[in-house]
């Protein structure tokens, strides 16, 4: 298993804020998004690699823990957990999956550290550590990731299965991703988990559904948000501008007055939600000032506010 130096694959150095790994996020994910790179294997490979990379150095805690992490990697001849390390693979200091995946779009390294853990029953059932195996076959967990698109329109995608306590065998799965499917759900595969002794019924795989992270929007129970820079004027006088949606997109007007982070509802321009339903899409205004000034702009700047009635707090 390699170590995955995730500052790297983002290109900013370790003490890098919030801002600067979310600018650096935004911009190689919309280089290597699906929409645009096609059908490119390597681009969508670097995507799900920017979108790992992410996944762990935006969240405080994950950080904290991959830091930790990287300065304890193979001292000794192997890694060895620090005390107090609580990874998302790990009981007791020992790894609590014996699979391989391919196709999931999280590595062997996330899943190990950061993800919900493999190789054990996501309900309590199956295998344990230091239990006497069972008969029937030890369900098996994985973390899958899940772009926007295919929340939107749903998709088959193909996913490898090796037992690293087998024969070596790699078995290969359609797993049907449905329209509407929504985060942290998880998708069973019967029988396709550990097989039981002596002909014994396997177990089942349990594929733990992981939205991708997107460069323009967030999501919240099927809710898309967007966050549209604008000028001081746009929202003065009112302007029209595109917003982009999943695999499209739609001019809207801004009214005239609008406020600094104010939010407009684009009903129904969100995800699906399950079957029947449809999220909407939340456009929140955020204002930009110019930071450079030409002499013409200077002069009309101070003339508007020689002349302006307008007082802050008083409207």
């Amino acid at each position: 298993m390699d170590y995955k130096d995730y500052y790297k694959i983002l290109g900013v150095t370790k003490g890098a804020g919030k801002d600067e790994i979310k600018s650096s996020f935004r911009k190689l994910a919309r280089q290597y998004h699906p929409d645009v790179a096609g059908n490119d294997p390597k681009a969508e490979e670097k995507f799900k690699e920017i979108n790992e990379a992410y996944e762990v150095l935006s969240d405080p805690d994950k950080r904290q823990k991959y830091d930790t992490l990287g300065a304890n990697w193979k001292q000794g001849g192997g890694f060895r957990p620090p005390p107090g390390w609580q990874g998302g693979g790990f009981r007791g200091g020992q790894p609590d999956f014996d699979f391989n995946f391919g196709g999931t779009g999280f590595s062997d390294f996330f899943e190990q550290f950061f993800g919900g853990g493999r190789g054990h029953s996501p309900f309590g059932g199956g295998r344990g550590p230091g239990a006497a195996r069972q008969a029937r076959g030890a369900d098996v967990q994985a973390d899958i990731l899940v772009t926007l698109e295919e929340v939107a329109n749903g998709s088959i995608r193909s996913i490898s299965v090796q037992n690293r306590n087998g024969a070596g065998d790699v078995q290969t799965f359609k797993v049907k991703i449905p329209k509407g499917v929504s985060d942290g759900q998880k998708l069973r595969l019967a029988g396709k988990g550990e097989m039981g002794q002596g002909g014994s019924q396997a177990g089942d795989l349990f594929l733990r559904v992981r939205f991708a992270k997107h460069p323009d929007f967030t999501v919240e129970q099927g809710n898309l948000h967007f966050e549209a820079s604008l000028a001081p004027w746009d929202l003065v006088l009112g302007s029209e501008i595109r917003v982009p949606l999943i695999g499209g997109g739609v001019q809207i007007r801004i009214p005239a007055g609008s406020q600094n982070s104010q939010k407009l509802r684009l009903k129904s321009k969100g995800l699906p939600i399950g079957s029947d339903r449809v999220g909407d899409l939340f456009v929140q205004l955020k204002v930009e000032c110019p930071t450079t000034l030409n002499e013409r702009e200077t002069e009309l700047w101070q003339q508007l506010r020689k002349e302006s009635t307008f007082r802050p707090g008083v409207g």
